[in-house]
């Protein structure tokens, strides 16, 4: 199905990125679907008609397009709340909203294409972030509803990540790393994300991918930073962008280690409220500046 945006246009430019520029402002106060416009209107345009608006001097452009467009944020939110209907405290509710809108631009980009080390990443912060949740079969729930909301398979999420957790358990500091001379299951999967990253495909670098590797490292007990080093260059991978997300990843967990300390005095205590607000800040700050640039 077609869909419709109505954008402002101040004038007709020159150059293609002035173009985008123009396109990146709309018409209407849309707070809400902001996100959808940026990614929306990277897709090619079919048809555009221009009206003059009844309010303005201003023209309004009508993008129509004839693609398959991205949901909006707002609909892979509502697709979350109706899969899992249950309350979510808001020391968890809070974050998991955030992250769902990170991961639905991550989702949707058009570089995008799933692999297992950035599944096994978001597992491995998902588990983290989800520590302690009051019960295990709803913490499964949340996130079955969680990667269904953004089209995708829960099971495939748990089982690549198993697979690597797996794997890299019986690696070393030279077996991690010499994955490209090797054959198996795995070793194909990094071959395959070395090649795309290297140019020849899509490949889409994410935090979730830093954490991924981290994983790795750590369940192979290769903790050399010189391993990192050269993991990073087997994959095509940028070893800066690696280090700086890693530190922030790090920085992530005592700040959720400090908040769930909090919480647990709170439970423990039951002295009202004040405990677990602070908690509750306090995991949603450590979240804000994880997320800021996934």
């Amino acid at each position: 199905m077609a869909s419709v945006a109505t954008l402002s246009f101040c004038g007709v430019t020159q150059s293609a990125s002035e173009r985008k520029t123009c396109l990146l402002s709309s018409s209407r106060s849309l707070q809400s679907d902001s996100y959808a416009f940026r990614i929306r209107t990277r897709f090619s345009l079919h048809s555009i008609s221009i009206r003059a608006s009844n309010l303005s001097s201003r023209f309004v452009v009508h993008c129509m397009s004839t693609g398959s467009d991205p949901p909006p944020v707002s609909e892979t939110k509502l697709k979350f709340l109706n899969a899992y209907k249950r309350p979510i405290p808001s020391i968890y509710n809070t974050v998991l909203q955030e992250l769902i809108v990170q991961q639905h631009l991550m989702k949707y980009k058009k570089t995008y294409r799933y692999d297992a080390v950035f599944a096994l990443g978001f597992v491995t912060v998902y588990d983290q972030l989800m520590d302690g949740y009051p019960s295990d079969i709803d913490r499964d729930a949340i996130f079955q509803a969680y990667i269904k909301a953004l089209n995708e398979d829960p099971q495939q999420y748990r089982a690549d990540a198993q697979k690597l957790e797996t794997w890299a358990r019986a690696q070393n500091a030279n077996s991690l790393v010499d994955f490209s001379s090797k054959t198996g299951e795995v070793e194909d999967i990094l071959k395959d994300i070395a090649e795309r990253a290297g140019g020849n495909g899509s490949f889409s670098y994410s935090r979730f991918f830093a954490v991924g590797l981290f994983r790795l490292l750590e369940l192979a007990n290769a903790t050399d930073p010189a391993i990192l080093e050269k993991l990073c260059a087997a994959l095509n991978v940028n070893k800066k962008s690696v280090d700086r997300d890693l530190d922030v990843y790090r920085n992530l967990l005592s700040k959720l280690v400090q908040a769930k300390e909090l919480l647990k005095e709170y439970v423990d205590r039951q002295r009202g409220y004040s405990s677990q607000n602070c908690a509750s800040h306090a995991i949603r700050t450590a979240w804000r500046y994880y997320s800021t640039t996934l």
